[in-house]
């Protein structure tokens, strides 16, 4: 078996890679085939013990060290390495160590796996935030050592086997394949400089958490054509056509632009269970979704800050970057 560890940038190519161990790779294999601007992709084994040549049976043993790896080659002008990464932390459970769904062994511990200094900084600054999102943060993150291709049998195996198994929803593979927003074009900005840039309400709303009061903020009653954006990032979250009348005081909207730039997570605080919303890239604390809201046309209702917002009025949308998003009103 020839072992593979090429350089970031092919030879004449200007593709980018980025190692990701998900658990199974079969389906961390899809995932990324899905993303459009993702060209190429390679099922393997990673970073184990020196010396070990590894085949699935010895990979499946548990005790070579090596992790079930997608090496994932793609064009950065038409899609982020944040938008992969992202992608990726959206379908695991960082929380675990060497398991993900059913699946149970070293092998399927999760990882991050980088080739150059600045996919590192990347990966680090995607992985500050996710850590934020989680209680336990237990995935790997570091330089690749080693990548083996796996055998031909597990190249694109979903799509040799569509009823095969898999430890990712089918319609993560959906939503990935839909992503409309690059959160690449949006990267967080530092603490200290979130803080100067927006204003004490904004601040305690987005990084705090708190919640502004009912029908005393911006845009609860706003009816102006545009879209709406995270305040800290500018990252795209929804558009005027998706935004209705409600009568809970607070801006309602019946579906994102793109679901892949929320984030949800249980909020059990104030002794009620409610679905918290952030934005993908700022993780910005944005409000809550409610599901069965008779006002809404899809029944779904997110409950959004107007602090948490910035309104692009829909004619200054090309001017300021979001052009590409005037289709959707």
């Amino acid at each position: 078996m020839v072992q593979k560890n090429e350089p970031t940038y092919l030879p004449g190519e200007g593709i980018l890679v980025i190692y990701l161990a998900g658990g199974c790779f079969w389906g961390m294999e899809k995932l990324m085939r899905s993303i459009p601007g993702v060209i190429r992709t390679t099922a393997g084994y990673a970073n184990g013990k020196t010396g070990v040549i590894p085949d699935y049976e010895t990979v499946s043993s548990g005790r070579s060290g090596y992790r079930e790896t997608v090496r994932v080659e793609y064009d950065p002008a038409k899609v982020s390495l944040d938008a992969l990464l992202f992608a990726f932390f959206r379908v695991i459970d960082p929380t675990v160590e060497n398991r993900q769904g059913n699946d149970h062994g070293t092998q399927y511990q999760t990882g991050i796996y980088f080739a150059d200094e600045a996919s590192k900084n990347t990966v680090m600054r995607i992985a500050e935030i996710e850590r934020e999102r989680h209680p336990a943060f237990k995935v790997e993150i570091g330089p690749l050592q080693s990548f083996y291709e796996a055998e031909e049998y597990h190249q694109r195996y979903l799509e040799k086997n569509p009823g095969g198994y898999c430890h990712i929803g089918r319609t993560a593979f959906e939503e990935a394949n839909r992503m409309v927003v690059d959160p690449g074009r949006y990267p967080r900005p530092k603490p200290e400089k979130i803080a100067e840039m927006v204003d004490k309400t904004a601040f305690g709303v987005t990084q705090k958490g708190e919640t502004e009061p009912a029908f005393q903020n911006a845009f609860w009653d706003h009816d102006e054509k545009g879209v709406y954006v995270d305040v800290v990032t500018g990252e795209p979250l929804f558009t005027s056509s998706d935004k209705y009348r409600s009568s809970c005081g607070w801006p309602a909207f019946s579906k994102s632009i793109d679901s892949n730039a929320i984030v949800s997570r249980e909020d059990r605080s104030f002794g009620m269970k409610r679905i918290e919303v952030k934005s993908r890239a700022g993780n910005s604390h944005l409000g809550h979704v409610f599901s069965n809201d008779r006002e809404s046309p899809t029944g779904t209702r997110f409950c959004i800050n107007s602090a948490a917002l910035r309104f692009i009025p829909y004619e200054e949308m090309e001017k300021e970057g979001y052009g590409y998003l005037k289709e959707l009103l």
